[in-house]
């Protein structure tokens, strides 16, 4: 027996391994477990069952609930009493070293720290603050994980007499390199207090992504560091075309968030040895992805329209505001006027659509010329509109392509760039014929370099990413639903024509609409729709809709049309519809509109 006991000894000895992360040798796990489980009674080996080990396990814990509660209590009770001693401090560090999410305990402690300082020499708070950075590594070492020990670190080294920001610089290196993705925003917060230059940062990323291409934070961080290192220059109006008297004045924003040409170019080589490298991995495919994306919209007044017959005024932004908070104002013929903004649709608090209706008989004598100006105070920025004589309508806008909305204008070199771009994630589809990052990002290539050139392949490759990638088959029906309108919308800029048509391109979402507001007749027939959303009113000059054969059970945004005369509902799943309109036009029955005698499905 002893014989094999001392065997048995011998070979569980030998599992014995040495731990990198401490100075002394370490038993393997299993073998821990089985000598807390031996005792030896009369000679024989007796192991304990697991109800025992369960019980006393449990025991064990209860005690220490009650300490760690009692404890607890003394915190809450001290700090209700105003007590900001170092017992307190003491105390809080015990229970925090237990549980460091523990928000209000850290925040006693902010309390207690922030009482000191009134009290203690710099000196002394400079080795009280140091002792407090040690005590949160402990605590860091135990949970990495834990928001609320980064956000007191943070919190400690601003207010230190004299912090160490290369120490801490050092440990953020430390903490990342071991991907601990918490360590992020808390480097933020060391670079900016020390003011670490941008290029030491973008240079960091490299090493990271370099020794790791699926480190996504890396890419995303360099993707804030980029517009701030190699911004894009505004380029100044050249002398043939400058702004016409309704063209809005420069706004600060232009350009923003924008990296210049020559920088971009090199990010698109690193980005593709990291996808040919691992093609499935998504990190850098998000990355390109906002390489071929595009920049924040300048805030401008996009359009602005008047009716002489409805004597109203719609103005068009550049995102959705909320004008009655902005500093809206109209200006007609150089005097301010006392309207009320109001929004195409009451759901819509924040719309890049507002009308106004103007002082009965302002305008409504079709001989007079009257000119509008739109401030958008808040912004330093207006747009100027003229109503001519024997004019019933006008408008002042810039176009989709003007605003460079669904794609910038490409140098020579950049479209040669992308091009050989989009060959080369060709190639690689062919051999990687299932990957949808690829797919995907060959459909924004084309999108960035001809969208209507390459839209039947791009409505091909749609088709390709929801079969090989049918858990998402609806965000790329939409995407590609998206797509299909911006084209469309070129198109009818081209054609110089107010009338949108896009039936039997199985939409199944309505995006872009405030690009409509002077739209007359729009045909959406033979989609795949369901509703027609509040954002449908920023139709505001829509007169004939046509949407047959969809699917439509909602129609929320046809209610706030002031000029539709005409509409055509066939075959859809809508049950109950009367519309009537207003200024004593004809009511529109459910029947007529639906033409299906009681039911549109």
């Amino acid at each position: 027996m002893e014989t094999f006991g001392a065997l048995w000894w011998t070979q569980r000895c030998r599992q014995v391994t040495y731990c990198p992360f401490v100075t002394s040798f370490s038993v393997d796990g299993i073998f821990q477990k089985q000598l807390l489980q031996i005792t030896r009674m009369h000679g024989r080996l007796k192991i304990k069952t697991t109800a025992q080990q369960e019980e006393e396990r449990m025991k064990e814990l209860e005690k220490k609930m009650k300490l760690y509660v009692a404890a607890r209590d003394v915190c809450f009770s001290k700090r209700k009493e105003g007590v900001l001693d170092e017992e307190a401090l003491l105390l809080t560090q015990q229970l925090l070293s237990s549980n460091p999410d523990f928000s209000t305990l850290w925040n006693y402690r902010r309390e207690i720290l922030m009482h000191l300082e009134t009290v203690r020499e710099e000196d002394d708070l400079q080795k009280i603050f140091e002792s407090e950075l040690s005590f949160l590594e402990s605590c860091l070492k135990q949970k990495p994980k834990s928001y609320g020990s980064w956000h007191h670190r943070g919190w400690v080294s601003a207010r230190m007499p004299r912090p160490d920001w290369a120490r801490e610089l050092s440990l953020c290196d430390r903490c990342l390199s071991l991907d601990e993705l918490h360590c992020w925003d808390y480097r933020r917060v060391v670079v900016k207090m020390s003011g670490v230059a941008v290029d030491q940062e973008l240079r960091f990323t490299d090493r990271l992504i370099g020794s790791n291409f699926s480190n996504y934070s890396s890419w995303h961080y360099r993707s804030t560091l980029l517009p701030l290192l190699h911004p894009e220059s505004p380029e100044p109006p050249s002398p043939d075309h400058q702004p016409g008297r309704g063209s809005p004045p420069p706004s600060p924003q232009t350009n923003a968030h924008r990296v210049c040409e020559e920088q971009l170019l090199k990010e698109y080589e690193l980005v593709q040895n990291a996808f040919f490298t691992d093609p499935n991995d998504q990190s850098a495919w998000f990355y390109y992805r906002w390489l071929l994306g595009r920049a924040e919209r300048e805030d401008m007044i996009s359009c602005v329209y008047v009716s002489r017959e409805e004597e109203r005024v719609a103005v068009g932004f550049s995102k959705p505001v909320h004008a009655q908070s902005v500093g809206l104002m109209l200006v007609l013929d150089g005097q301010p006027q006392r309207v009320e903004w109001r929004s195409v649709h009451p759901r819509l608090r924040h719309s890049p659509v507002w009308v106004c209706d103007l002082p009965p008989a302002t305008i409504s004598d079709i001989g007079n010329e009257h000119n509008l100006t739109v401030h958008w105070t808040e912004k330093h920025t207006h747009r100027d509109c003229a109503l001519y004589n024997g004019r019933t309508e006008s408008w002042c806008r810039d176009s989709a392509t003007d605003q460079e909305l669904f794609r910038s204008e490409l140098s020579v070199e950049k479209t040669s760039v992308l091009q050989s771009e989009l060959t080369s994630c060709n190639q690689l589809q062919e051999l990687e014929p299932l990957n949808k990052w690829c797919l995907l990002t060959i459909i924004l290539l084309m999108r960035a370099l001809d969208p209507l050139g390459y839209e039947k392949e791009t409505l091909a490759h749609f088709q390709t990413l929801k079969e090989v990638d049918s858990m998402r088959s609806a965000y790329y029906g939409d995407l590609c639903s998206k797509f299909m309108i911006e084209n469309t919308i070129l198109k009818m800029e081209y054609a110089e024509v107010r009338v949108f048509s896009i039936s039997d391109k199985k939409l199944s979402t309505l995006c872009h609409l405030d690009q409509l507001l002077l739209v007359t007749h729009i045909n959406l027939s033979s989609n795949e729709l369901r509703r027609l959303p509040p954002q449908f009113s920023m139709l505001q000059c829509l007169e004939v809709l046509e949407a047959d054969n969809n699917s439509i059970e909602d129609l929320e945004g046809v209610y706030q049309l002031p000029k539709l005369e005409e509409i055509s509902l066939k075959n859809n799943s809508i049950l109950a519809f009367a519309f009537e309109k207003k200024k004593n036009r004809s009511v529109f029955d459910f029947e007529l509109l639906c033409g299906t005698g009681g039911s549109c499905g």
